[in-house]
């Protein structure tokens, strides 16, 4: 929110502001059996089979411990974390065709670490040095899973419709030459995970079955934003089947590994968007979020990400499976990219029934308090190695850059967790009831979420307006505040041995691994995620990126994006060696200047 602006002003469905004070409290790191590679597909028909083992597994996992939560007691359940912002007079959406790229917040030419940017490609195509024709031919042979010498790079693809992206591409191209292209966005490739439609295209979500059913179907509203705006489609890339873990572990499409380290996951379930971004494939890609799918990737891949405001951003006619839970949002390469891709994506959509009452983006950088809240005992959980660089990173903010630094709280964190799994579990349980044709890990999963009682589900909405309740109370008595915590406590995730063939079931890593990033998708705040240092890998070669994220107030991502090019600041001007490149890193433009 600006400056001085008060919680609740032009919103609708916030939630009454009310503090809960309770009291921190440590709990043991969960107890879950680790299995992978065979006998993990064969302990999944066994779980399957016999009766009691899903239930057991269930308690196991600690999801009945809200009924032991007396702070629920006279709490009444939120099933909905929509909170709108409100469009002022004469707020129009952003004209992309108008846009000055010399007022654009690229960083300079030859920066070290330097990724290309929406610019580089917009100037490249400007100046006759390529064409999108021309990039496009450079990056099939890259991308296609379809011909006999694949590149390790078309791991992350589902699908590439060749003919598709070469008629986008062309038509681009024309519009460059004729002097009539639409703007900033024209010819720029991008990607799209495959949990969203695309026309031409079938929809896997990470398994081995069309979603589709074989129908033909609409581009989902945000995607379709971004090709009226020019851009070219090249393709949809891989995710964790059904986005059901956050290592983007897939037997049934290939995992793509780790650019910055191959023997380290990509992170997930946005991990072919993350992937693609990250090794220099496209500038952005777009992802979901429904446990921080799109913040983990970019964690792990050294790219920036943007979970927006629940329910703000489209993907009509598309069905979302958990749908209070699962938002969509952009991975960039830098911050000019994330900032583009988010105000085309999060352009209302008239047919979407909270869509179209949010605020257009604003489109220009936005007053705000330099005002950042950490909740300590809780950031404290992060290994020592990830807090250095966040905390590095916010003395930066405070020396340099003017921000003022407060302590806050935030309850009931290990409860609140639990409470977050255990309601987008029994979502995506409810929309697959049929788990024959799933990978072993995730038979385990659903099988096991499916036991969650109505009893349990409406505790967790119980939670879930409690929280909701004392961020609003942080809101309105901070106004402007940006909560800070690491993405993931952990920097990156190792592959383990046998973990490719047929997955794994690591619960206990999972739960870590989402630490941070549940809040913001159970309590429907916006959440922006940039890389702040490198961590020592404890295999294979190459630093792992860390990552901080960023939680403001509902509907606040235009601050956000603000905080995130000060974060873009740190990592090119504060951090000593500044932002490394991954050795997988694809000079596109060089390619296509060829």
């Amino acid at each position: 929110m600006p400056k001085g602006s008060a919680a609740m002003t032009g919103f609708m469905s916030y939630p009454t502001p009310k503090a809960h004070n309770i009291p921190h409290q440590t709990h043991a790191a969960p107890q879950n059996p680790v299995v992978r590679g065979t006998l993990l597909h064969y302990l999944s028909s066994v779980v399957l089979s016999v009766p009691l083992l899903p239930w057991v597994l269930w308690n196991n996992a600690g999801f009945n411990s809200l009924r032991k939560t007396r702070e629920l007691d006279n709490m009444e359940s939120r099933f909905d974390p929509t909170v709108i912002l409100l469009p002022r007079d004469g707020e129009v959406p952003i004209n992309y065709n108008a846009v000055d790229i010399d007022q654009l917040r690229a960083l300079r030419a030859g920066a070290q670490g330097r990724f290309y940017s929406i610019v580089d490609f917009h100037r490249a195509y400007s100046s006759g040095q390529t064409t999108p024709s021309d990039v496009v031919e450079a990056l099939l042979p890259l991308i296609r899973r379809d011909i006999e010498s694949r590149s390790p790079h078309s791991t992350a693809f589902v699908d590439t419709k060749v003919d598709l992206v070469r008629r986008s591409a062309e038509a681009s191209t024309k519009r460059w030459k004729d002097g009539k292209q639409l703007g900033v966005l024209d010819g720029i490739p991008f990607a799209l995970k495959d949990e969203m439609d695309a026309k031409g295209y079938k929809r896997f979500c990470g398994t081995t079955k069309d979603m589709t059913k074989g129908k033909e179907v609409e581009t989902s509203w945000c995607a379709r934003k971004l090709e009226e705006a020019g851009a070219v489609l090249i393709g949809k890339v891989n995710m964790h089947e059904l986005g059901m873990d956050t290592t983007n572990n897939n037997p049934n499409w290939g995992t793509p590994l780790n650019p910055y380290n191959s023997k380290y996951y990509t992170g997930g379930s946005s991990g072919g968007s993350a992937y693609v971004v990250g090794s220099g494939i496209v500038p952005f890609a777009v992802g979901s979020d429904g446990g921080g799918s799109v913040r983990i990737p970019s964690n792990y891949c050294g790219v920036y990400g943007l979970k927006p405001s629940h329910g703000r951003v489209s993907i009509a006619p598309t069905i979302s499976p958990a749908n209070s839970t699962v938002v969509q949002g952009p991975l960039a390469a830098n911050m000019v990219d994330l900032q583009i891709a988010y105000q085309v994506l999060a352009q209302p959509d008239p047919s979407h029934i909270s869509s179209r009452q949010f605020a257009p983006p604003a489109s220009g950088q936005v007053p705000r308090t330099k005002l950042i809240g950490i909740p300590r005992e809780w950031f404290d959980r992060a290994d020592p190695v990830v807090q250095e660089a966040c905390l590095s990173a916010i003395q930066y903010f405070q020396s340099e850059l003017g921000y003022e630094v407060i302590d806050v709280s935030i309850p009931l964190t290990h409860e609140g967790q639990l409470a977050h799994a255990m309601t987008i579990l029994a979502e995506c349980a409810a929309a697959e009831p049929d788990l024959s044709y799933l990978t072993a890990p995730n038979k385990i999963l659903l099988k096991v979420a499916q036991q969650t009682s109505a009893t349990d589900l409406l505790l967790a909405q119980k939670l879930r307006h409690l929280l909701m309740q004392h961020l609003a109370d942080l809101y309105k008595r901070y106004p402007g505040i940006i909560i800070v915590t690491p993405t993931t406590p952990n920097p990156g995730w190792p592959i383990g041995d046998g973990d490719l063939q047929y997955g794994v079931s690591n619960g206990n890593m999972q739960v870590r691994n989402m630490e941070y990033v549940w809040l913001a998708n159970f309590t429907g705040v916006p959440c922006i995620q940039f890389p702040v240092g490198y961590a020592e890998p404890v295999q294979g070669e190459g630093r792992i990126p860390m990552g901080l994220s960023g939680h403001g107030e509902w509907g606040s991502e235009d601050a956000l994006i603000e905080f995130g090019f000060d974060g873009e600041a740190w990592l090119n001007k504060g951090y000593q060696g500044g932002r490394q490149m991954p050795k997988k890193w694809v000079d596109v433009l060089a390619k296509a200047a060829v």
